[in-house]
């Protein structure tokens, strides 16, 4: 017999309206001040924050100097040791203390002791970083009734023995929150939760949906209702306080679906006095247009899956780390300019489900070839890209290739644009609106997420994301902050002034404080559970500590039920470099934990100098594939020696040997070192544990394409065929690296920024790719003066000269080499070994030392009893200079080498390889110029 669907609920929203406001006003604290409550009208303000009581016209601190350490310590690095302590509060915000004077709108006071003692050692250790200074302890009693003040307005004032204020400051929350609402991390259902339960009518279920916010500082939360589509609420309810963990929450016997919502947060901000902030939720699982309101929404809904979402089958291709082969992919670049794209889906997710486009053609190639995971740059819900009424730059038909009006063009509406490359997070688990069809339906942007995804899943490729959760679009009160509006002060880092800090470029968020790790796991198991993600890259990922990450990764192994692949960028830098905050997530502090870095010991040595670099270093400062010594450009002339030839060497052999900290190299001065005792601008240069902790690259979205680089560094009478060549031998170090190998879309087909070093926001036009292989896009206008105005007069000849754009010929094997190289690469597991011990025991380099042809790398892999191997030996050599070389190896004497099966093929891409041969006689190779090859022994 089929039972009856559900029936709708007889009692409607509104008819609880006055009931639950009645029900919800009995459960909320009463301070005794409280600002007037919330109307109706809040939720609909054209402004996003109202003061309810503004601060004192001065005599309000407006530092935070002193850090509470849990909830019975306040330490206050600096201050001086006369005088009395004493922390005063109060509900309006309204305390005043001016040096001199009495302390004055106080509504209480509490007397701190001087604490002698030593602190705990975690406690020590979290607050390493703090400055000396006295250690202040709470009356115990004070300390028992904590949670009502921290709602409060504090101040921490030493002042005399006549109660004259000497030195008055805040203090620093993440600490005592952490502690007394330790709770807050265990809870499951932040954000908006639909429960289904059986009803006392047979047959029949009713829905409940719930609402949760972490706002433990506080005073009042309101929850303010939209019906679908539109930005008047028509529902305002109190939240209920859970005292124990500091979250807001409201439950409604009513399925809410496809309606959508805000808070309205009453919390003391410092500065601002008491304000009521209307907010978004940060456990948003998608939003209406522009980020307006968070939808009620729930990913297992049948109407939020394509057709087949629950049965496609994520590729099961990636045995190990080392499998992975990552292209790099923004959604916009990767169809905006594909004309086989109908126009309304260019740009978007949808593009990727068109089976027919040449976009789609050549992702299937790649996943062919070997390519494993197509990673996107930011995908979730970013600040930066208007989603409803983006403009397109409209750039000057025929302007030169060295002209100003192309960037000009861009620059005039970047703000306005369609494009960025969207590290700005706003919020950090809802899919961008921007690459939906339609962002003002919160379900479109869902549903065209997963479309996507499932429709790269069925093409072969595992999905990788982007996650930024280092910093936020922006802190404080601005209107896209949405963490610090709700708990000011907890969510993002802060100085020793108690300013945010931004050295990630943005407001640094606080991954070391429990909330913030929370929501960041949170989000990450919504990725990867619900949206099929596969594999996570994180931006800056050594501003966050070890720890989190390591719990984020036991956290979506478990929800999705396999192993999840985290990499991410180590760098070490900021006011958290050299663990002076935590243990980072940083190249040299992950060994062991099987998450990956990117690393910059081959990239700086293939490409030459360093990221960093400007003006004439990014000429003069040649790298291995571009003629470092061997083909010095005009202004490299007499620079470089012959050592530094062999010395870049030794590090491109490092990233071979996948920066193994313990693989013993022969160097160019004659030593046998670990990788780890071989320097690197003062650094290991082999850092890793296990290969799968190192991702090897030479391009990348940031700084420019490596054909843009190759365009400043080689002499300018290079052919176009032979910066072709050279494009491919720096692919070919990236595929016979041992470790991840990991690519830039467009790598493979010579693709120019035009010579844009930082084209974040620099347009379509700057960020294009042509699929076809017909352009690359060079000389298409000098690129924005923002980041690249310095460098015009060293760029304006060059996008000028002609000889210098490839050909379609050129840009075509550039294309077709490449995906020579990744096959030859998925053909055998030597080029991906499994372990740190099989790296050191199988792999060897010929051709080593102070005596060596410093042009060629030359490496052998054993592959005899190994899983995968296919051959018994396989020798790789790969020749960047100008001119053919014969490397004699004795040890290799008498073998039967033979060219890989592929460089045999009638259709293989590369015909000089062909050429190269092996003389089991003397065992010597012949390697063409500016040629990469592989031989296997059967």
């Amino acid at each position: 017999m089929r039972r009856p669907g559900p029936r709708p609920l007889p009692i409607t929203v509104s008819f609880f309206r006055g009931l639950w406001c009645a029900l919800m006003a009995m459960a909320l604290p009463s301070p005794a001040w409280a600002a007037a409550a919330p109307s109706p009208a809040d939720c609909d303000a054209d402004i996003s924050a109202s003061v309810l009581a503004p601060p004192p016209a001065d005599g309000a601190p407006a530092d935070a100097r002193a850090l509470w350490l849990d909830a019975h310590l306040i330490r206050w690095p600096g201050a001086a040791t006369g005088g009395r302590y004493r922390l005063y509060h109060s509900a309006s915000g309204r305390i005043a203390s001016r040096p001199g004077s009495a302390t004055q709108g106080a509504d209480g006071v509490l007397t701190l002791e001087r604490f002698e003692g030593r602190l705990a050692p975690p406690l020590a250790l979290r607050f390493a970083h703090a400055g000396a200074g006295p250690t202040l302890a709470l009356a115990p009693a004070d300390a028992a009734r904590l949670r009502p003040l921290l709602r409060q307005q504090l101040v921490l004032v030493r002042e005399d023995d006549n109660g004259h204020v000497l030195d008055a400051t805040t203090a620093q929350l993440p600490g005592v929150l952490d502690q007394v609402f330790a709770g807050a991390a265990t809870l499951p259902d932040y954000g908006v939760t639909l429960r289904r339960s059986r009803s006392l009518v047979p047959f029949e279920r009713t829905t409940t949906t719930a609402f949760r916010l972490w706002a433990p500082t506080a005073q009042r939360v309101s929850l303010c209702l939209y019906p679908a589509g539109s930005a008047t609420a028509d529902t305002l309810l109190p939240m209920h306080a859970d005292a124990s963990s500091g979250s807001w929450w409201a439950r409604l016997p009513a399925d809410l679906t496809g309606r959508t919502y805000t808070y309205l947060v009453d919390v003391f901000v410092r500065g601002h006095g008491l304000v009521r902030n209307r907010v978004t939720d940060p456990y948003s699982l998608s939003l209406d247009a522009d980020s307006a309101h968070s939808a009620v929404l729930s990913l297992d809904a049948a109407a939020l899956k394509p057709p087949g979402w629950d049965d496609t089958k994520r590729p099961e291709r990636v045995a190990a780390p080392t499998d992975l082969v990552i292209y790099e992919l923004h959604v916009r670049d990767f169809s905006i300019g594909d004309t086989t794209v109908p126009a309304p889906l260019r740009g978007t997710y949808a593009a990727f489900a068109e089976p027919a486009s040449d976009g789609v053609r050549h992702l299937r190639r790649l996943a062919d070839a070997g390519v494993t995971d197509v990673h996107l740059l930011p995908v979730f819900d970013i600040a930066s890209v208007p989603e409803t009424g983006c403009v397109t730059p409209a750039i000057p038909p025929g302007a030169a290739p060295d002209s100003t009006a192309q960037q000009a063009a861009v620059e005039a509406t970047k703000a306005r644009d369609c494009f960025n490359w969207g590290y700005d997070p706003w919020h950090f688990t809802a899919p961008e609106g921007s690459y939906a069809t339609d962002a003002s339906h919160p379900a479109t942007r869902v549903l065209e997420f997963r479309r996507m995804v499932q429709a790269l899943h069925r093409m072969g490729l595992r999905v990788g994301m982007d996650m930024v959760y280092n910093h936020t679009s922006a802190a404080g009160q601005q209107a896209h902050s949405v963490l610090d509006r709700i708990v000011p002060g907890y969510y993002q880092r802060l100085d020793a002034r108690g300013d945010v800090e931004r050295s990630t470029c943005c407001a640094n968020t606080a991954t070391e404080h429990a909330m913030m790790a929370k929501l960041m796991v949170d989000s990450a198991v919504v990725w990867a559970r619900d949206h099929h993600i596969d594999s996570f890259r994180f931006d800056l990922m050594g501003h966050q500590p070890r720890a989190a990450m390591e719990q984020l990764q036991r956290a979506v192994d478990a929800a999705a039920g396999h192993h999840i692949h985290l990499i991410g960028e180590g760098w070490n830098f900021g006011e958290v470099a050299d663990g002076r905050r935590f243990v980072q997530a940083s190249q040299l502090s992950l060994g062991g934990s099987g998450i990956g870095t990117f690393s910059d010991r081959g990239r700086d040595a293939v490409r030459g100098g360093s990221a960093g670099d400007s003006g004439v270093d990014q000429v003069v400062r040649q790298g291995y594939v571009n003629g470092l010594f061997y083909d010095a450009n005009a202004q490299a002339a007499g620079k470089a020696t012959a050592q530094d030839l062999v010395r870049s060497a030794d590090l491109v052999r490092v990233a071979l040997a996948g920066s193994i900290r313990g693989f013993e190299l022969s160097t160019a001065d004659g030593t046998q070192r670990p990788l780890e005792r071989i320097d690197y601008a003062g650094q290991p240069a082999g850092y890793a544990s296990q290969p799968g902790e190192v991702v090897n690259y030479v391009e990348n979205h940031d700084n420019q394409t490596l054909f843009d680089s190759n365009v400043f560094k080689l002499p300018t009478g290079t052919s176009t065929a032979d910066r072709a060549r050279v494009q491919t031998m720096a692919n070919a170090i990236v595929a016979f690296s041992q470790g991840i190998a990991y690519v830039h879309a467009g790598q493979e087909l010579l693709r120019s920024k035009s010579m844009d070093r930082n084209s974040y926001d620099s347009g379509d036009w700057f960020n294009r790719i042509d699929w076809t292989a017909q352009d690359n896009h060079f000389g298409t206008g000098l690129p924005p003066r923002q980041d690249n105005g310095t460098g015009w007069p060293l760029m304006q000849p060059l996008l000028a000269d002609t000889s210098i754009r490839p050909t379609p010929t050129d840009i075509a094997f550039t294309r077709d080499a490449f995906l020579d190289l990744i096959r030859i690469r998925a053909s055998t597991t030597l080029l991906r070994l499994r372990t740190a011990e099989d790296i050191k025991s199988r792999l060897r380099f010929f051709n080593t030392g102070p005596n060596q042809v410093p042009t060629v790398l030359v490496g052998h892999v054993d592959g005899n009893g190994y899983a995968g191997a296919n051959y018994k030996e396989l020798v790789y050599l790969i020749n960047v200079g100008k001119a053919a070389q014969r490397v004699p190896v004795d040890t290799l004497k008498g073998k039967a080498f033979e060219l890989h099966p592929l460089h045999a093929t009638a259709g293989a891409a590369d015909a000089r390889a062909k050429e190269a041969t092996f003389e089991p006689s003397t065992g010597e190779f012949n390697v063409p110029a500016r040629t990469a090859v592989v031989f296997v022994a059967r």
